[in-house]
């Protein structure tokens, strides 16, 4: 699927990917245009693409791959390997596409790879996640998780957000069906990063006591951080440092 999108700035090629149920306009704060030609999408699902089976990560980074290829072939952005960078649910989005596809760096903003624990309190709320109060359940997750965004911004994120019942279902899918060995198959199959794709993982919200023991273990060349204060949009808080954070990492 070609993805909806925009493309400013010039440099190397950075693609942007959001999370669960918002879309490109996220990264609206997020100016990597002086240093990289920056691609942003709207995911499968989300703004302006379409709404289309199936939602599972491999064919959501598939879809990004098939988005840069066609832009390449038309001279719009460079014929080079990217810089994928995503936030939430685009965080494990970027990291598959590190797994699946070349790739120049990769960088996951505050998503957790260690499902297990997400699949428990995903299934825990799969009545409201099918039921009426689905859209309540959404808003009242990402509440919590907002952390040090003010309260404009925090209102833009908001007024950006659209939750499709059929589309975060797809999505969770695995979260909701699959056993706890068949999800850390599909984690494995997801992290496979390459040892020469630096990987940087900046993460906001605490990911539990062993988290970063399992992730350096997993994709032993994570350069990993935690940035304060404690929040799910930390490229959002501190755009500034997000930018000059990446542009470091990069070169």
């Amino acid at each position: 699927m070609i993805l909806a999108h925009d493309v400013s700035g010039s440099g190397p090629l950075l693609v942007l990917l959001h999370g669960i149920t918002e879309d490109r306009r996220s990264w609206d704060p997020v100016d990597l245009t002086d240093s990289f030609t920056v691609v942003r999408v709207d995911l499968r699902g989300h703004g302006a693409s379409a709404a289309e089976e199936p939602y599972d990560i491999p064919t959501l980074a598939a879809d990004v791959h098939e988005t840069l290829a066609q832009l390449a072939e038309n001279d719009v952005i460079p014929a080079e390997l990217p810089v994928v960078v995503g936030h939430s649910m685009g965080g494990i989005v970027a990291t598959a596409y590190g797994a699946l596809f070349p790739a120049r760096a990769v960088v996951n903003v505050d998503q957790p790879l260690q499902l297990a624990g997400m699949q428990g309190q995903v299934q825990q709320a799969e009545g409201m996640l099918r039921g009426e109060d689905f859209p309540l359940f959404i808003h009242g997750m990402f509440a919590q998780m907002a952390g040090g965004l003010d309260a404009d911004e925090l209102a833009r994120v908001n007024g950006i957000r659209t939750p499709r019942q059929d589309v975060v279902l797809g999505m969770w899918r695995p979260l909701l069906e699959d056993s706890p060995e068949e999800l850390t198959e599909l984690v494995g199959r997801l992290t496979k990063i390459p040892a020469d794709v630096p990987y940087l993982v900046i993460t906001g919200l605490d990911a539990g006591p062993e988290y970063a023991a399992w992730l350096q273990q997993e994709i032993p060349h994570t350069v990993h951080e935690v940035w304060q204060p404690p929040t799910h949009y930390p490229h959002l808080v501190d755009p500034a440092r997000f930018v000059q954070r990446v542009e470091a990492f990069v070169r």
